[in-house]
């Protein structure tokens, strides 16, 4: 396996244009010839919390373009299904008087955005959230609070929240788990559970969606509420209980359908796990270590990429900065590991393939920069070298 690069390593202009040259012969599709660019936005942990970038595939270059939103220290960004709405959460202490962060939405028109809709979450320091699959239904986690809501969807606006769930389990991690700190929200592939993953509590929280809210995934077909007291948005349906210590950041779904991904932060780990259509829970398969043998120092694992075609999974180390490649039977999930690369500089936050998915793009938070790196296709490999671009305290990128 290869080491991490250093993190400050870059190509030269000449040689990164180089590598770009041969990503698009590569990608052999003349359409991608054509000189064009498209709109990306970046949250931001600065008071201009939504910054817009003009990214061209061709050359692999990011472009500033402005601020998109002046947002407080945004850490999540992410768009309706068909693209017309953008939200955020913010993780502020306080929002509109309250101890609580914010949740925001914005209408997108061409290539700027114009707010809809702004409401207070449930707890302080909402880092996350998610939408699900019809587009109806928000959910915002809450580190600092330790706490999950839930908000209706309406031409892009939020409701105040729904449905709200402060948590109270704790791990042995004195330093890290002195309470419970929600840090991520997700949906089954088939639109039927949510899941908040927590943290400080060591566990995947898993709830059924109420179908009047959301829907049916199968035939798209919408519920009206019925009479009388409306049914939560969401309803317990067990957890997901990992080592303890381990801090469950994130969770992923592979395309098989039936095979998800949870990293642990505190001891950089993956725990593969087995989705079970019917109830939603969560069984664990195996785990892998993200670390190099005999490593010690500081560590915290943060998130993952998955290719469109289920083949290849990325997994992001924080301290020890790099990214970790793994090959992924497309049709079970099951990961073979492939090897580490640089991820361009310090504490990668975030990290996303282009469009083309012949770029990694790399959310260096404390470096203050962007991190581009050329991919194979065919062989899912990355560059260990790349170039980098500034932006401040990057911490979500978004392909509009």
């Amino acid at each position: 396996m290869n080491s991490p690069a250093k993190p400050n390593a870059k190509l030269s202009r000449r040689d990164f244009l180089m590598t770009a040259s041969a990503a698009t012969l590569t990608a052999a599709s003349p359409a991608l010839a054509a000189p064009h660019t498209q709109r990306v936005f970046v949250a931001s942990g600065t008071p201009n919390g939504i910054l817009a970038y003009d990214w061209n595939p061709a050359t692999a270059e990011l472009t500033a373009a402005g601020v998109a939103a002046a947002v407080s220290t945004v850490d999540w960004i992410t768009l309706s299904p068909g693209r017309e709405y953008l939200y955020c959460a913010a993780e502020v202490d306080e929002f509109q008087g309250k101890p609580t962060g914010e949740v925001a939405s914005f209408r997108v028109q061409g290539n700027e955005l114009h707010p809809l809709s702004a409401q207070n979450s449930a707890g302080k320091g909402t880092c996350h959230i998610a939408l699900d699959h019809s587009g109806r239904l928000l959910l915002s986690a809450d580190y600092g609070g330790g706490s999950a809501a839930a908000f209706t969807v309406a031409d892009g606006a939020l409701s105040p929240a729904q449905w709200s769930e402060h948590y109270t389990v704790h791990g042995p991690n004195k330093d890290r788990q002195d309470s419970a700190h929600a840090h991520f929200a997700s949906f089954s592939p088939d639109n039927r559970f949510a899941y908040i993953n927590d943290l400080g509590g060591d566990s995947i929280h898993i709830y059924a969606l109420n179908a009047a809210l959301v829907g049916s995934s199968n035939s798209g077909a919408y519920a009206a509420p019925g009479i009388g007291a409306p049914a939560p948005a969401l309803t317990p349906a067990g957890a997901y209980h990992a080592k303890p210590g381990a801090g469950c950041r994130t969770l992923h779904f592979h395309p098989s359908g039936h095979t998800a991904y949870c990293v642990n932060e505190l001891i950089s780990t993956v725990d593969v796990l087995h989705w079970d259509r019917a109830t939603g829970s969560l069984t664990l398969v195996t785990t892998f270590n993200l670390l190099p043998d005999g490593y010690t120092g500081p560590t915290r694992a943060c998130d993952t990429v998955i290719t469109r075609d289920g083949k290849f999974v990325y997994f992001a180390n924080r301290d020890n900065d790099f990214l970790y490649s793994f090959h992924a039977d497309a049709k079970t999930g099951a990961l073979t590991p492939m090897g580490r690369t640089s991820c361009g500089g310090k504490i990668p936050r975030n990290f996303t393939l282009d469009p083309t998915e012949r770029w990694m793009l790399v959310a260096n938070q404390d470096s203050n920069l962007i991190s581009v790196f050329a991919r194979n296709p065919q062989t899912g490999v990355l560059a260990n070298e790349g170039n980098s671009f500034p932006a401040p305290s990057p911490m979500c990128i978004l392909f509009l």
